[in-house]
């Protein structure tokens, strides 16, 4: 009977812009002191999903921290769609929506306690014209943010702030899409459409109050202007979003279609643009460690 257990780290080195030795020295320490085992994977942007699961084919880890933004989160979940591993965070990315709804706090310390931890949530997985999607995805202005981020050089918050003047100021919103749902069709215009999983932007505006992450739904939000009201009553912890601001749809499926091509980006990933797109509920659940204190309800 294999009684040590062997903890695999997956590590995007360039996440946020930070050296991530102390990461890697803090979770060897800690998986040591357990008498675990230990096991690093550097990505690399190339070929990453193939060798995670090779790794894991040969390690057979009973457990993998991911280290970095969500867009790491998103393809180490991709990875291992067809394995039952528990998974803990340790947020590094420019970008860590997912652990801010979560609540994982920003002592690594912390995490590592977290992560090694034993309270779960059996989070939804959503597929989105052939991705998956943790977390949020949008059309419009904060996929346009996110793409002028990934052409500047500054990494981290101080990049997103930089771009998101010009973003602002710089754009042909709002715009019209066609909603497919529910077995009914509408036609909404806005500045930005989201399909939210969960309740916030890393940014920890809660942009989706009464989403869940375990309901087996998603939430398709239309935020009609740029409402600064609007926008501040996101950062309440008792959000609530007045209906002349955003339109919820909440649903299992959904089709989105514009007549022009807009600003498309998935979990903080930039993915183009776009005029049609298909969201789906599905059947996979990724299994998360999360803080005690944390409700899903």
């Amino acid at each position: 009977m294999k009684t040590q257990k062997t903890i695999l780290l997956v590590i995007n080195p360039i996440a946020g812009g930070t050296d991530k030795k102390p990461i890697i020295d803090a979770f060897k320490k800690n998986v040591s002191q357990n008498n675990d085992e230990s096991i690093v994977y550097e990505t690399t942007g190339k070929n990453d999903k193939k060798a995670i699961q090779n790794l894991i084919a040969e390690k057979r880890p009973d457990r993998i921290l991911i280290s970095g933004g969500d867009g790491t989160i998103r393809e180490v979940a991709d990875a291992i769609k067809n394995e039952s591993l528990k998974i803990g965070l340790l947020p590094s990315g420019s970008a860590n929506g997912l652990a801010t709804n979560f609540d994982i706090p920003d002592s690594l310390e912390q995490q590592l306690e977290i992560a090694l931890g034993d309270h779960y949530i059996e989070m939804d997985l959503l597929e989105i014209d052939g991705y998956t999607c943790l977390h949020i995805a949008d059309l419009g202005v904060n996929a346009q943010l996110i793409e002028n981020y990934e052409n500047s050089e500054i990494r981290g918050k101080l990049g997103y702030l930089i771009q998101a003047f010009p973003t602002l100021i710089n754009n042909d919103f709002p715009f019209e899409v066609e909603i497919e749902c529910n077995e009914e069709t509408c036609t909404e215009e806005g500045v930005l459409v989201a399909i939210a999983n969960a309740n916030k932007f890393g940014t920890g505006a809660k942009i989706n109050p009464t989403g869940k992450m375990n309901d087996g739904y998603f939430e398709v939000l239309v935020f009609k202007n740029f409402s600064i009201k609007g926008i501040l009553e996101t950062f309440y912890d008792d959000a609530h979003l007045d209906p002349d601001f955003v339109k919820v749809f909440k649903c299992k499926e959904v089709t989105i279609r514009s007549k022009k091509s807009i600003a498309f980006q998935i979990d903080g990933e930039f993915i183009g643009e776009k005029q049609l797109i298909k969201a789906k509920m599905t059947n996979s659940k990724l299994t998360i460690a999360i803080p005690k204190s944390f409700s899903a309800n």
